[in-house]
């Protein structure tokens, strides 16, 4: 058994060498390159319109990373008075060791709807948001805060693109290293993959063992015909690895 893991680097290969290191054996391929997004720019004027009791969400550690590195050069602190939030724990981790405050993330469902859950959101009339995140992506918590009475506002702090990839040589060669699981943290992700593959190494592919991070992403591996999908409830790649190793020793 071998496991493709297909998130954005460096995480992608972080995770290879730890399974590699446990002796299960793991190979790298990233799809997407993640570069500085063309709103970074707007971070200091859009920070500074935040007044106390206001809120920032990050969805991603590259939303916080790409901005916390444009902050610094600016000389700008992050503002200390308005509530912290993260759609998951790595990403609260990430945000709480930048700003040095309390970040709030859904305790369990660590997507947008564990987001939205969480009762600090349920009521923001008059108040704004600023959302940190990459360039696309699902819109469910813009619109959902909008109909709750905010004032939401984006900055795309970094942006993601494709990389050009040989879908056809690289199923030869993930079949000759005997790969059968998958690593997707994103949906866009699982779209992406699944078009890179040709139809006569379909049935392969859906034959995989799929780890996914949300239900929503399960649901998505469902309706495009993978059988076999176990949801770790996190992209955090301690969590993945947990899961990961258990079934590596049984495999």
């Amino acid at each position: 058994m071998t496991i493709l893991i297909t998130r954005p680097a460096p995480e992608c290969h972080q995770l290879a060498r730890q399974l590699n290191a446990a002796g299960i054996s793991a190979i790298a391929q990233p799809l997407l390159d993640i570069q500085p997004g063309e709103q970074l720019s707007t971070l200091i004027s859009q920070l500074n319109h935040l007044q106390p009791d206001d809120f920032l969400i990050a969805v991603s550690v590259h939303a916080v990373n790409l901005a916390h590195n444009y902050v610094t050069t600016q000389g700008v602190s992050w503002p200390k008075n308005v509530h912290y939030m993260a759609v998951g724990h790595k990403t609260a981790a990430a945000l709480a060791e930048c700003t040095g405050c309390e970040v709030l993330s859904p305790p369990t469902r660590c997507d947008s709807e564990g987001l939205l859950a969480l009762p600090p959101l349920a009521n923001l009339q008059g108040r704004r948001v600023l959302i940190l995140r990459g360039n696309g992506g699902r819109e469910l918590i813009y619109q959902t805060l909008q109909q709750r009475g905010a004032d939401v506002s984006y900055c795309e702090t970094y942006r993601r693109s494709w990389i050009a990839l040989d879908g056809a040589q690289l199923c030869q060669t993930w079949q000759s290293q005997q790969v059968s699981s998958l690593v997707i943290t994103s949906g866009e992700q699982l779209a992406h993959l699944s078009s890179l593959i040709p139809d006569d190494t379909k049935a392969w592919f859906l034959q995989c063992h799929l780890f996914v991070p949300s239900q929503r992403i399960a649901d998505q591996a469902r309706m495009l015909g993978f059988t076999t999908i176990s949801t770790v409830e996190s992209a955090a790649n301690h969590h993945l690895f947990t899961t990961l190793s258990k079934i590596g020793t049984m495999g």
